[in-house]
């Protein structure tokens, strides 16, 4: 059955309450679900596209392979949420909560998610790629032997992450909390690594980097490079 397609429309619980109930997968064109209470609603298989859900509450909610795609999400609430397997592209969750999500094998291409609570996913497999994660909270994730291009970690919550044997391209880990990660076996030439501070540089041992970033991390210190 082919999906129901619901455009332009400022969409109440009711209104998702009856199309979920005729077991058919929707796609939200344009529509607006700001504040939505959606909390343990299944919504598996859904796309959400150019939707704004600024505040929506989906707590809990089954979510398993949506599509997400240029949605503004600020401040939405994914608390125990199954994304598995989600796809969202191109789209603004800054300061959104996935506390506790299930994540698996899900992916975020291209999106804003400055201030993002990733505290406690389970996430086997997913992928960031083109992403900001400024000041997001991921502590414990891994991203082992995982190909990192073009995200920011700038001021994130890094605590006791996995990034062994990963590979960063155009990638920023400056000035974020990295105590206890590992990084045994990475490429780290294509990472800004501004404002590391003494205490942090053991981190990296095992890892590889430039000659030009070791000078910098050298002048960082306190050390004169001649």
């Amino acid at each position: 059955m082919s999906d129901a397609i619901i455009r332009d429309r400022r969409l109440t619980v009711t209104d998702i309450a009856a199309l979920a109930a005729k077991g058919t997968a929707c796609h939200l064109i344009d529509c607006d679900l700001d504040e939505a209470r959606l909390a343990e609603r299944d919504l598996s298989g859904w796309t959400f596209e150019r939707v704004t859900l600024q505040g929506a509450d989906f707590r809990g909610a089954r979510l398993e392979r949506t599509v997400w795609r240029s949605c503004r999400g600020g401040r939405a609430n994914f608390t125990g949420a199954d994304m598995s397997e989600a796809s969202v592209l191109s789209s603004d969750f800054n300061n959104a909560v996935f506390r506790g999500a299930r994540l698996g094998s899900a992916g975020f291409q291209g999106c804003k998610l400055t201030g993002a609570d990733l505290s406690e996913v389970k996430a086997m497999d997913l992928r960031f790629e083109e992403t900001l994660l400024i000041n997001a909270k991921l502590p414990s994730q891994s991203f082992r032997k995982m190909a990192l291009k073009r995200i920011d970690f700038g001021y994130a919550d890094l605590r006791n992450c996995d990034f062994r044997e990963s590979v960063f391209e155009g990638c920023s880990l400056r000035e974020a909390n990295m105590a206890g990660a590992k990084f045994a076996g990475a490429d780290l030439r294509g990472a800004d690594l501004g404002g590391l501070r003494l205490v942090e540089a053991a981190l990296f041992r095992g890892a590889t980097i430039s000659r030009e970033q070791a000078g910098q991390l050298l002048a960082e210190l306190g050390l004169n490079v001649r």
